[in-house]
């Protein structure tokens, strides 16, 4: 309108660094992080004033390095308290931060290093024999020019690692040691009197990730400034984050830059709690220990918390007055959840928040957001409830469309669509991929693989499977994720994963690969027993036909369970012969 101007006191690029700035002048003195087990005594934590310091003499210290605008710098790490530090000093000096799988092998970080172009790498010292492989495998394939600098990590371990030291990679004059990087006054070394390079544009990159690689090679995606702030804003609200939480780092913060809560953490001046290994112990003891107030994870996690023994399990911390312990809320995602488990951990003082994305969208894109009304339901009513994947949040859109001709389905709980997303908080692209990207994004929408249904009383969106994952048997669709909800409400079952198995005479059928809760395979529980379970539960044609029972799942690092693994195993075990009659088949298997 007339009158009206676009300028600096009006205008500046948003981006997660602003979070740390304030938080460091509004909560100076607050705990910013703290590691929660340690082989030795914990050192105290770091507050926000010391965080800041720390990242700016980061920042510096990648300056110095010779690390410009646009560079991308690598993070080979667990959930460490370096690890946050690095998620706002590698943006303050303008850089990229590419956050690497931790369990990642040699080969592929070999590959993920030179497609990023990664100038500077730091590395978790409990890594450091698959990093030093992963470097020898560049400067053998690319030459040594190639291998990026390495600032080595020593953070405190709950086992120390084998003697070593900087020189051990390939390239050992171009390696670094953290701490003595932003504390001494050589070369690169960090300063608190460093210029924060900020974004001159917020649709500037902030962050490569890889997706999962749990079907591919995996893709990287480019975050900007722009939506990983407002992700990070959209993120706190829909795990009802007041100010000054305790987030206890069951997520891994390289999974979308850990949902994006390790920016989302600093706005509200809360506290994280670094967890490198997640046990059902090393949950219930942070969370006595430190007070936690929120945690993350995929439906694993949430595994781990409702079949936790008796002596793993802590009471949650006192509220004032020795009152109930305080409720832990917990964000899901990754895979939906169990109606099963939800209603144990609602049990258990764990409320959970069920979200819903992609590495695409920044991390959580849906929620599953609860009404009022439905407090009066039965348990298990709320708990089917909340296994839906809901609506979008406030940084974008989401609908449910034929893929074909990008019609909206009906909002009828049948009809079957793909999931799809449009808005602020969608990812640039993919890197060095134009293709992949005009692919993911045609029709002005970002197609996301999975196939949904929207209920017709609340429109909320329901994941039936990946549009890889259905079924199909005798013509007729069969969702992969209903015939493990039905699985997980057996007493014995732990773990459930489903895929189809070639049947001769209906195409495929569903074939249960199941993990057993601790003792129960003494108990006899057998394959038919938990086939004539589900059959009680399901339409016959839904019911495994097969029955796999394994030690352990195939899981990527973020907790999705491997499901290429496991149809590849369907399809070794050879075709089931032709019948008609309802029955099948068991084994146990060292998978």
């Amino acid at each position: 309108m007339e009158g009206t101007v676009l300028c600096a006191a009006n205008h500046a690029p948003l981006t997660p660094i602003s979070f740390l700035e304030r938080t460091a002048l509004v909560y100076p003195d607050r705990p910013a992080v703290v590691s929660a087990v340690h082989a030795a005594a914990p050192p105290p934590p770091r507050t926000w004033r010391e965080t800041r310091d720390r990242c700016l003499r980061l920042a510096a210290a990648l300056a110095g390095l010779g690390v410009a605008r646009r560079d991308v710098v690598a993070v080979f790490a667990q959930n460490i308290p370096a690890f946050c530090e690095l998620h706002f000093g590698i943006p303050m000096a303008g850089a990229v931060i590419c956050a690497l799988n931790s369990r990642l092998d040699a080969g592929m970080a070999s590959v993920l290093l030179q497609h990023s172009e990664a100038k500077v790498v730091f590395v978790d010292a409990a890594l450091l024999g698959v990093a030093r492989e992963a470097l020898r495998l560049i400067s053998q394939q690319a030459g040594a020019s190639r291998v990026p600098t390495v600032v080595l990590i020593n953070e405190v371990l709950d086992e120390p690692p084998p003697p070593s030291t900087t020189t051990d990679f390939p390239g050992g004059d171009r390696c670094y040691e953290y701490e003595a990087l932003l504390t001494s006054g050589g070369v690169g070394a960090g300063s608190a009197e460093f210029t924060i390079r900020w974004p001159g544009d917020e649709n500037e990159p902030i962050a490569l990730n890889y997706t999962s690689g749990t079907t591919s090679r995996p893709k990287g995606v480019v975050y900007t400034h722009r939506g990983a702030y407002l992700n990070t804003l959209a993120s706190v609200l829909l795990n009802d984050m007041a100010a000054l939480p305790v987030y206890l780092w069951t997520v891994p913060m390289f999974h979308c830059n850990g949902w994006c809560l390790v920016w989302g953490v600093a706005a509200q001046g809360g506290t994280n709690v670094c967890l490198r290994k997640v046990t059902s112990a090393a949950i219930f003891a942070a969370v006595a220990a430190h007070g936690v107030t929120h945690m993350g994870g995929a439906p694993t996690v949430l595994s781990m918390v409702v079949n936790a023994t008796a002596e793993e399990r802590r009471p949650l911390s006192l509220r004032p007055g020795g009152r109930r312990g305080r409720p832990v809320t917990v964000m899901t995602g990754g895979a939906p959840p169990p109606p099963q488990v939800l209603f144990r951990m609602e049990e258990l003082g764990f409320p959970v928040i069920h979200s819903y994305g992609l590495t695409e969208t920044y991390g959580p894109a849906t929620v599953c957001t609860w009404r009022p009304e439905w407090d009066a339901l039965p348990a298990a009513e709320r708990a089917a409830i909340k296994s839906r994947q809901g609506l979008h949040h406030l940084g974008l859109e989401v609908d449910v469309k034929d893929p074909a001709t990008m019609t909206s389905v009906p909002a009828d709980g049948r009809t079957m669509g793909e999931v799809m997303f449009r808005g602020n908080t969608v990812m640039s692209g993919y890197y060095k991929d134009a293709a992949a990207t005009a692919e993911a994004m045609s029709g002005g929408w970002l197609r996301s693989g999975d196939l949904a249904v929207r209920h017709a009383d609340d429109g909320y969106v329901k994941i039936l499977d990946r549009s890889k994952d259905i079924i199909i048997s005798g013509g007729e669709n069969i969702s992969t994720i209903e015939v493990e909800a039905a699985l997980f409400a057996h007493p014995a079952v732990a773990e459930a994963a489903v895929v189809g198995r070639p049947d001769e005479y209906w195409g495929e059928t569903p074939c249960a690969f199941v993990t057993l809760k601790e003792g129960a395979s003494g108990e006899g529980v057998g394959a038919e027993e938990v086939m004539a379970f589900c059959r009680a539960r399901l339409p016959r044609y839904m019911a495994p036909r097969t029955v796999v029972f394994v030690a352990e799942l195939p899981k990527t690092a973020t907790g999705k369970v491997q499901k290429f693994a496991l149809r590849e195993q369907a399809k070794a075990m050879g075709s089931i012969s032709s019948s008609k009659k309802p029955g099948g088949s068991g084994t146990r298997s060292k998978l």
